[in-house]
């Protein structure tokens, strides 16, 4: 992001200037919300910003160096833009914002003051208002390795390496019964051991809640049915029909590495780091402590 252009400049150094704001939202599953506080619709860089939507901004506040730049952003509810129900579901959640600052006259004069994501959202009485965050944000995260038993790995990122789509660690199905968005039942997942899928994850892959997931909490077989219950209840109806992707779950210790992924090579935990009581079990009143391995 650079500073306002010299066309920019002169025009407001003229004193008189036809300055709005234009706003651009990019959801994760790539559609594009454009908006603007004008009162007739502008259109550049191949993308539509909407008057009459109702969203506004309040001050936004930029600093030099690595402070956090934040802004409010705050909006009206309706079918032609924001949903409500859409943000309800999460889909809005981390979408990036661009925010520029447009000569309505020439909208090749304008300055892109902001870019960042949606933090906090929240809505009531038929409006919404929005936390946006600047790319500094991601400067709060702590980074660094974590030295601690369990792996520290997600199944199938980067650093886990393994591929989900190897036969027999992800199945596709349609949903045959759901309760509350939370717990889905099967007549039978022939091939697939108790509990194959508990700590795994659910996708659902078409229907209203498509592209949606939640965490997996609990496989097992009740009766004749199989149970997956999922941690928290996905946000949008799942109809029976839908197709959704069940994965394979990983608790992050060796054993289950090795055994049922055969992964270990990858394994980013540290299974031989000692434990806090590791200071008490060495001294004893008898025999000599060569210093050599415990194990």
């Amino acid at each position: 992001m650079t500073g306002p252009s010299q066309p920019f400049l002169d025009h407001v150094a003229t004193g008189l200037t036809s300055l709005c704001r234009a706003w651009a939202l990019t959801r994760k599953d790539g559609q594009v919300f454009g908006f603007t506080d004008h009162d007739r619709d502008l259109s550049f860089q191949g993308m539509l910003f909407k008057a009459g939507s109702g969203l506004t901004a309040r001050t936004l506040q930029q600093a030099t160096g690595l402070s956090v730049d934040n802004t409010e952003a705050l909006g009206v509810l309706s079918d032609a833009a924001i949903r409500e129900d859409e943000i309800e579901a999460g889909r809005f959640d981390g979408a990036d914002v661009r925010c520029w600052l447009v000569n309505w006259q020439d909208v090749s004069v304008r300055w892109l003051q902001f870019r960042g994501s949606i933090g906090e959202l929240r809505r009531a009485g038929g409006a919404f208002e929005a936390e946006l965050r600047g790319l500094s944000e991601a400067l709060n995260r702590p980074l660094g390795r974590i030295y601690q038993k369990p792996c520290t790995a997600v199944l199938g990122d980067g650093r886990c390496g393994f591929d989900l789509s190897i036969p027999g660690y992800a199945e596709e199905r349609a949903v045959e019964r759901c309760q509350e968005g939370r717990l889905f039942y099967w007549d039978d997942l022939a091939g697939f051991e108790p509990a194959w899928f508990t700590r795994g994850r659910l996708t659902v892959l078409e229907g209203a809640a498509k592209g949606l997931w939640s965490a997996i909490k609990q496989d097992r077989s009740e009766g004749q049915e199989r149970r997956i219950e999922l941690w928290e209840p996905l946000r949008v109806a799942v109809a029976v029909g839908d197709m959704v992707r069940l994965e394979a779950g990983c608790d992050k210790r060796t054993e289950t590495c090795r055994l049922k992924f055969n992964n270990l090579a990858n394994y980013q935990g540290f299974p031989d780091i000692p434990g806090e009581d590791w200071v008490m079990s060495v001294p004893k009143s008898s025999g000599i402590n060569t210093g050599g391995s415990r194990r």
